[in-house]
């Protein structure tokens, strides 16, 4: 079978979920083949983990400045696997530097791209949700090397384990006046909870909470469900919580087992980052918010006194279970 090219999301001793699931949309297509962009030693860590989840080859791109560049590393780590395996496709996470280094990626191949798919079949047709949440499109590349990036959600992880290959990728020295090079770095603020794109359950506030100090219930039912919290567009504009929590459009794009939204009218820029969660339950008290329309659960009702109850109910199940 041909290979596909992952990109692989990690920390440098943790191979992310985004990356398992991007294993499960390549076997679609052939065998996954995962391509390590870090510092030395950094493959060796993660090889173990890529098995596990169905890699047969890891392609290892170290050297000692590799995290020192932003994008530029990773586009010349997946040119040279290109160029050494002619790959059936390439998947990259569909963030915002996984989507920065698929652009690139795909200018440099004279290749197709396609953005943000939702799912993925096996004659390489992938479908995306576009123009706000409006329309629900099937797309196909048609030149040179397929480059997709996958909505992180949207597959779901399986382990397939075996034994993967070891090859090397000796990535050429970086070119300062070429690239964006980092000159410092800020530790972000970082709870227990899962972040967001990678989070199954995620619970969301909007404008109906109220104000930061309602954000408080948005929380509560988060923990007891052991999720992630996010927010409307709305709800950090009005400045009750922090923008990178923000899911929609201009936001992060989740698409969890569980999404639950509290006080969320449901506008078009929202719906287009999470409409594609498996499950969603709503509570507002607005009967015509458009939200209910989407919701498997809808909820009419004052979510000051639904949340907690929920919160409450699912402690004590947790706890009984």
């Amino acid at each position: 079978m041909p290979h596909v090219l992952v990109l692989v999301d990690h920390d440098g001793e943790r191979v992310h979920k985004s990356t398992h699931e991007l294993m499960a949309a390549a076997r679609r297509l052939g065998d996954p083949a995962a391509v390590v962009v870090g510092t030395p030693g950094t493959a060796a860590r993660l090889a173990e983990s890529l098995a596990r989840y169905g890699a047969t080859t890891v392609h290892a791109a170290e050297s000692t400045d590799a995290a020192e560049y932003l994008a530029t590393p990773a586009v010349d780590a997946l040119q040279l696997a290109v160029r050494e395996v002619s790959p059936a496709a390439v998947l990259v996470s569909a963030t915002a530097d996984g989507n920065e280094v698929a652009g690139r990626l795909a200018a440099r191949l004279d290749a197709g791209l396609l953005i943000d798919a939702v799912d993925l079949d096996s004659s390489g047709v992938a479908t995306q949700i576009v123009f706000g949440g409006s329309y629900t499109v099937r797309s196909q590349v048609t030149r040179g090397v397929p480059v997709i990036t996958v909505r992180p959600g949207a597959f779901e992880p399986e382990e397939h384990p075996g034994q993967a290959v070891r090859r090397t990728l000796a990535l050429p020295a970086a070119d300062p006046a070429a690239s964006a090079r980092v000159t410092a770095r800020r530790s972000a603020p970082a709870g227990d909870r899962p972040g967001l794109t990678e989070a199954s359950v995620v619970v969301s506030g909007g404008r109906g909470v109220g104000g930061a100090d309602g954000f408080k219930v948005v929380e509560e039912l988060a923990d007891a469900l052991g999720g992630a919290v996010g927010a409307s567009r709305a709800a950090v504009d009005a400045g009750y919580y922090p923008h990178q929590f923000q899911v929609g459009q201009t936001g992060k794009s989740v698409s969890p087992q569980l999404y639950v939204a509290l006080g969320i009218s449901g506008a078009i820029q929202h719906l287009a980052g999470m409409q594609t969660s498996k499950t969603i339950v709503a509570v507002n008290k607005d009967p015509e918010a458009p939200i209910l329309g989407l919701a498997d659960y809808a909820v009419v009702g004052d979510l000051f006194a639904v949340a907690p109850q929920l919160t409450q109910e699912v402690t004590a199940r947790r706890t009984a279970g």
